[in-house]
């Protein structure tokens, strides 16, 4: 219960502080340019990427309750030195090391899932992280229109609160058994990655559609859609409120039938609605298609997970989890980058055609592989 509390917690000051607070912040009240803002948000998301192998090892070798407790406290100290970051090093360096501290909450997360449940869970979890991660940015912006110090304040403040809940976890290590060596593990989980070289498109090719719309999105709404910026957030709750609403369902249902239709028809419904999103005129269309595409995210997120952990060993769970993530994470970083280039090479419309390609990819693929050498061997 305490690791959720502070998944929510985190979640909720991440996304409040990189989609609504640093962005403006960096811009209205230091006088920085964007792209030193962007900056900043990308060295976030790389070191929260390359730590997360590090932290699993960690967490391979001490409790949940030392690593968790040591990371939320770094990312505090990188909350706290935004405050001072008058010039663009400091910005960036705190952001960095904010991304540093906010690694291992994932990890341990998904380390406690068991084998039984494992779609359901998976959906609990990013039924919190949706609504974490939804409600940041929304409830900070009415801060930030009266003060910027009192909006890093009140983070802070949030920040701490979970930091101290983390006291309360489990002073045990995650992983079963003896821990073999960094470097055993990285030997034998790649060995395993070698095997699953089927799961590597959907790790990296998903995170990466996703991270190419980031920058194109808006500017695509208010500038070929035509709507206005008020507009753009109804799309948006429209869409998480029927990805938060279908997770647990989805993770259940997953939990009970063939987790590769969830895969198939999730990855499907999510190309065809992105591609119809290039024929939309009025509101309800643009609202009918952010709701498929939230409920066809709901269907995909659990069963993805509970796949990958399927390939996670018990004695690895630290590291194992840690490289999945890290591998999920390329796309993360590079989607943006490439979605911008895209836009700016062609138009807008021509990175959300390609995203949607690319999952539509994904979708192919796992129809026509043979799944069940994806699954473990019955017993």
């Amino acid at each position: 219960m305490s690791i959720t509390i502070i998944l929510f917690l985190v979640e909720f000051v991440r996304g409040a502080y990189l989609i609504a607070f640093l962005p403006t912040y960096s811009v209205d009240e230091l006088g920085l340019p964007i792209s030193i803002a962007g900056t900043a948000i990308t060295a976030h998301y790389l070191t929260d990427t390359v730590f997360k192998i590090w932290i699993g090892y960690l967490l391979d070798r001490f409790s949940a309750r030392t690593i968790v407790f040591a990371g939320l406290l770094l990312s505090a100290i990188g909350l706290f030195a935004t405050q001072y970051a008058h010039l663009a090093w400091i910005l960036i360096l705190s952001s960095a090391l904010f991304g540093i501290g906010a690694s291992p909450i994932w990890i341990v997360c998904l380390s406690q899932v068991r084998q039984n449940e494992r779609a359901t869970r998976m959906g609990m979890l990013y039924t919190l992280w949706l609504i974490g991660l939804g409600a940041g940015p929304v409830a900070i912006n009415f801060l930030i229109d009266y003060s910027y110090s009192l909006s890093l304040f009140v983070l802070i403040g949030l920040w701490l609160i979970a930091w101290l809940i983390s006291f309360r976890l489990s002073d045990e290590r995650i992983s079963t058994g003896d821990t073999p060596s960094f470097g055993q593990q990285l030997k034998r989980l790649w060995d395993r990655l070698k095997k699953l070289k089927p799961l590597l498109p959907g790790m990296v090719l998903q995170t990466a559609a996703a991270g190419m719309l980031v920058p194109v999105m808006p500017t695509f709404t208010t500038k070929v859609l035509g709507f206005s910026h008020a507009t753009y957030s109804y799309t948006m709750i429209a869409g998480g409120v029927f990805a938060v609403a279908g997770l647990i369902p989805m993770g259940k249902l997953s939990d009970r039938f063939n987790k590769k239709w969830f895969l198939v028809l999730g990855f499907g419904l999510l190309a065809f609605s992105l591609y119809a999103l290039l024929f939309v005129s009025q509101l309800n269309q643009a609202l009918f298609l952010a709701a498929v595409m939230g409920l066809s995210y709901s269907a995909v997120l659990p069963a993805w997970n509970a796949l990958l952990s399927y390939h996670v060993p018990d004695d690895q769970q630290g590291v194992g989890w840690g490289i999945f993530s890290s591998v999920e994470g390329i796309g993360v970083m590079f989607g943006p980058v490439i979605g911008g280039w895209i836009a700016d090479w062609l138009y807008e419309s021509a990175t959300i055609a390609i995203s949607a390609v690319l999952l539509l990819g994904i979708s192919i693929f796992y129809l026509l592989y043979p799944f069940q050498r994806l699954l473990p061997p019955k017993p």
